[in-house]
């Protein structure tokens, strides 16, 4: 097994790895406990479900596999705070975008060579690729696996507290 394949396998353990723990939280928490804050005054976890939904799902242009599916989701999730006024879809919407966003971001994982996930993804230019070629497509999906685990974290601390 080439060093390269044995990084994307290891860097794709722990990305589902956060999945299911994602899911582990999810499928034990009502859609009313969904309503509650990880901290007074802070995110409720219906938000850090929605953001990422969000977040994830911008690996799919970010890697060149298409259109996102859930970019409708970045102004309530992404772009503003939790409680921004904005219109937000509810529980069971965002239970069902993020059964598809998993759904669709594992076959477009499973679709990457090794050498695609070395390669640089579509927020980069050739130039600066040349210059810094560790910020690839397998750094991308790195930094996103800690970006759930930390809210992983944030969400079991609620968990424990109800």
């Amino acid at each position: 097994m080439e060093p390269a394949e044995i990084f994307v396998q290891a860097a794709l353990k722990s990305w589902n790895i956060q999945l299911k723990r994602a899911d582990a939280f999810f499928d034990t928490i009502s859609d009313e406990g969904l309503q509650q804050e990880i901290a007074p005054g802070k995110n409720r976890l219906i938000y850090l479900m929605g953001h990422l939904i969000a977040v994830n799902d911008s690996m799919t242009s970010l890697f060149g596999q298409g259109e996102r599916s859930f970019e409708h989701l970045d102004d309530a999730f992404v772009k503003n705070p939790d409680r921004s006024g904005l219109p937000m879809p509810d529980a069971a919407s965002l239970r069902e975008d993020w059964r598809k966003a998993k759904s669709i971001l594992t076959a477009n994982f499973a679709a990457l060579s090794p050498a695609d996930w070395m390669s640089r993804h579509t927020a980069m230019t050739d130039e600066d690729f040349a210059k810094e070629p560790s910020r690839n497509k397998l750094s991308v999906l790195l930094n996103r696996t800690n970006h759930m685990a930390y809210h992983i974290g944030q969400m079991v601390l609620v968990k424990g507290k109800s």
